[in-house]
Formats: C-alpha cells, sequence, structure tokens
C-alpha cells in the first residue's frame, strides 16, 4: 500500500528532523569523542591532520558563489604540505564540468582531488544491474557519456516507465511530487533497481536549501518498502575512492552536515570537522544538532 509522502524539508530544523528520522538506514555509527574541539577556521587543525576530504556545498561554495576566504585557505592547506581532496554529492553533472567549476571559482583543484559521488555510482552500475537500460532522473542537456552503461533520460521517452529495467536518480531540478508519485507507482507495479547518486536530503543554496535526490528516496522507501542503492556520502564507497587518491591515515573529512560529512568520515575512520557557520546550520547553535544526534564530531568551526 502507498503510504503518504513526507513533506520536503526547507528548513534546517526540519531536514535535521528527516535525518534523524531515518539515522538507521545510515552506516552505523562509531565511537564519537566525548565532546568537540572549537577553532575559528581549519587552520587551528592543521597541526592535527596531514590532509583534507572536503565536502563543496557549505564549505568550499554556497550555491554558486564561493565561501569567502576559501580559496585562501585552500593554499594555506597546500603551502603547509597538506593534502587536500573534493568529496562532493553532487551528481547533476560530470566530475569534469565540476572541476571546471571549481577552477571559475579560483580553486586549484587536480582532476584527481576531485572525486563526484556520480563517479562512484556509476562504477557500481553493472555490479547492481547487469546489461540494463538505465532511466536516469537528471538535468535537461545530460548526455550520460560518462558513465559506464545504456542510459537515456526517463522525461524524454514514457515507455521508460515500465521498459527500463533499472533507474538512477542523479539530480531532482526537474522532478516534482506528481512525478514521484508516478515513480512510487511505476516501482509497486514493477520492482527495479533504484540508484541513487546523490544521498543528500537537502543542498544549502543562497536563497534557502534545495530539496536533493536522498529526500525523495527515502520517501519512496517510505511509501514502497523498496530501499534503494545509495552511493555518495555517508555511505563507504564515497570514502573508498578518497582513498585510491590520497593517504587517508591522518585525514579529517570537513563538512557542514551532521549525517552525511561526519557521520560518514567517522564511519570510514577519518577525523572529522563540522563547519557550522555556512550550510545546512547557518545561523543555529550547533550543539543541540550534535547533542540529539548523538554524531560528535572532532572539531567544529564556523566557517573554512
Amino acid at each position: 500500500m502507498t503510504l503518504t509522502r513526507t513533506a520536503p524539508p526547507h528548513t534546517a530544523i526540519a531536514a535535521f528532523a528527516r535525518y534523524h528520522a531515518i539515522a538507521a538506514r545510515l552506516p552505523a555509527p562509531p565511537a564519537f569523542p566525548e565532546r568537540s574541539r572549537h577553532g575559528a577556521t581549519l587552520a587551528d587543525t592543521m597541526e592535527t591532520y596531514d590532509a583534507y576530504v572536503l565536502d563543496a556545498y557549505g564549505v568550499l561554495v554556497v550555491g554558486e558563489a564561493p565561501v569567502p576566504g576559501a580559496v585562501a585557505r585552500i593554499a594555506q592547506l597546500r603551502a603547509g604540505g597538506k593534502a587536500v581532496c573534493v568529496l562532493t554529492n553532487a551528481a547533476s553533472y560530470p566530475r569534469a564540468r565540476a572541476l571546471e567549476k571549481y577552477r571559475g571559482l579560483g580553486f586549484d583543484f587536480a582532476a584527481h582531488e576531485v572525486v563526484s559521488s556520480r563517479d562512484v555510482a556509476g562504477a557500481q552500475m553493472e555490479a547492481i544491474a547487469p546489461g540494463a537500460l538505465w532511466a536516469a532522473i537528471a538535468v535537461d542537456g545530460d548526455d550520460f557519456s560518462d558513465l559506464p552503461a545504456r542510459v537515456e533520460h526517463l522525461l524524454a521517452d514514457d515507455r521508460l516507465w515500465h521498459e527500463a529495467e533499472a533507474f538512477v536518480f542523479l539530480a531532482s531540478d526537474r522532478w516534482t511530487g506528481a512525478l514521484q508519485d508516478r515513480l512510487v507507482a511505476a516501482l509497486e507495479r514493477r520492482p527495479r533497481p533504484l540508484l541513487i547518486a546523490n544521498p543528500d536530503l537537502v543542498a544549502p543554496q543562497i536563497d534557502g536549501l534545495s530539496i536533493e535526490p536522498g529526500w525523495f528516496a527515502h520517501d519512496l522507501w517510505d511509501r514502497t518498502g523498496q530501499a534503494p542503492v545509495f552511493h555518495g556520502k555517508p555511505f563507504g564507497t564515497a570514502y573508498s575512492a578518497v582513498a585510491q587518491r590520497i593517504d587517508v591515515a591522518r585525514a579529517a573529512m570537513v563538512g557542514d552536515t551532521l549525517h552525511t560529512d561526519i557521520l560518514g568520515g567517522a564511519a570510514a575512520g577519518l577525523g572529522t570537522v563540522l563547519v557550522g557557520g555556512l550550510g545546512l546550520f547557518a545561523g543555529h547553535d550547533v550543539q543541540p544538532f550534535i547533542d540529539r544526534s548523538r554524531i560528535v564530531p572532532d572539531w567544529v568551526i564556523p566557517t573554512t
């Protein structure tokens, strides 16, 4: 039986409540420190870590704008001999386009220093559904040439609702409640794999929070009982991809969310730094959220 759709979370408090409600579906929490250390910026953590795994939204950028001082902070980390790697759940575009965006904003990341959940998910497609025709929920104009599978736009061909052998959720820009209802009905009629390449529920933008594929994935799980397949933070394959690029022995995951960045980083054995003043928790005291979730970062800083 189809259940009632959960209302999208448009505030930090609502988003946190939804993350808290689906916590059992996320990686098992490791042992956390009793309390967090506090600093002003990442510079205060440089004696603790040799490498930094950086979320993009809420750490390097907010919306389409760079975080003030973030470009200089990356330069400072490099000058201090620190390795850096961006780990982003943004799956709307190929990694090359993301890299182009970061460089356009002044960041000097090399290609091997950017790990996209789109790449991580794409690498699993054949194992999930060998030889399948995939229907993609994606931005208009995506050609899927970077994905190692047969992929077509779901919204471009009505036959795919029935004929596709698997679905991949890359972007929520064009997705609506009515389309969500249709996908629920399609999967109830014929269960098929649903791969989520962006597990985030929301993402911070200049004018508020956008609703991301992870929210739709958990709404579908609630309503159909069918568990999607997630790749991206906080799930382990994302961190395994990072470990192929940098030495993570003394690395920290730096992010703005507790249930993705901090939980995922800690579960992968990394140190953790919560940037509390820029992304999901901007304008809020983060300590009550830490206390309620019991996800305790090693460090809390207000800005990158």
